[in-house]
C-alpha cells in the first residue's frame, strides 16, 4: 500500500522533472545552470556551493557540495576541503538565524552502500532539528510531513544573509 500526502505545491517540480530526462550529474548541472533562485542555490563560494535539498528530511535541509565532481573527501585538495567546511559553518549560522532550530544533523553518506543517493558527487547534508519534528506520522503511517515550501525556505535563508 502506498501512503499519499497531498502536496500540490510540488506539482510544478514533479511535472518538470517527468518531462526532463537528465543525463550526467544533477549537482554539476545545477552548478552550471547559473540560475541560483530557480535551482535553490543559497550561496556559492570559491570551491563549493550550498543548495536546498529538494527531497528534504526536514524543512531547511541543505546540501554543501564541492564544485569539482569528486566522490570522496580524499579527492579534494586542502583548499577545497577548507572552503567546503567554511561554507558549511556559514550556512549553519545562517540556518540558525533563519529557523532557530534546537539542533542540527550534519553528515555524509560516502558510497552507494552507505546510503548516498548520488554517490559519485560528494555532498554534506545539513538538517535543522527541533524537539517534536519527528512525530506519529512517520512512526504510524510511514509519511513525513514537511510544513514549509522550498520557496519559503530559500527566501528565509537568503534574507538571513542580508540582515
Amino acid at each position: 500500500m502506498m501512503d499519499i500526502l497531498w502536496a500540490p505545491w510540488r506539482e510544478a517540480y514533479v511535472t518538470k522533472t517527468l518531462k526532463k530526462k537528465s543525463k550526467g550529474c544533477v549537482f554539476c548541472q545545477i552548478l552550471k545552470a547559473k540560475k541560483d533562485e530557480k535551482t535553490y542555490i543559497v550561496e556559492r563560494s570559491a570551491h563549493a556551493f550550498a543548495v536546498l535539498n529538494i527531497y528534504p528530511f526536514n524543512g531547511g535541509h541543505i546540501l554543501i557540495i564541492p564544485n569539482r565532481h569528486v566522490a570522496d573527501l580524499t579527492d579534494l585538495s586542502d583548499e577545497e576541503r577548507l572552503d567546503l567546511l567554511d561554507l558549511l559553518v556559514r550556512m549553519k549560522a545562517r540556518m540558525q538565524k533563519a529557523f532557530k532550530p534546537q539542533a542540527f544533523n550534519v553528515g555524509m553518506n560516502l558510497g552507494h552502500i552507505a546510503g548516498a543517493g548520488i554517490p559519485e558527487h560528494l555532498h554534506i547534508h545539513v538538517v535543522p532539528r527541533w524537539s517534536g519534528d519527528v512525530n506519529f506520522m512517520p512512526a504510524l503511517f510511514g509519511t513525513k510531513v514537511i510544513p514549509v515550501s522550498l520557496n519559503k525556505v530559500y527566501g528565509l535563508l537568503k534574507n538571513a544573509h542580508k540582515s
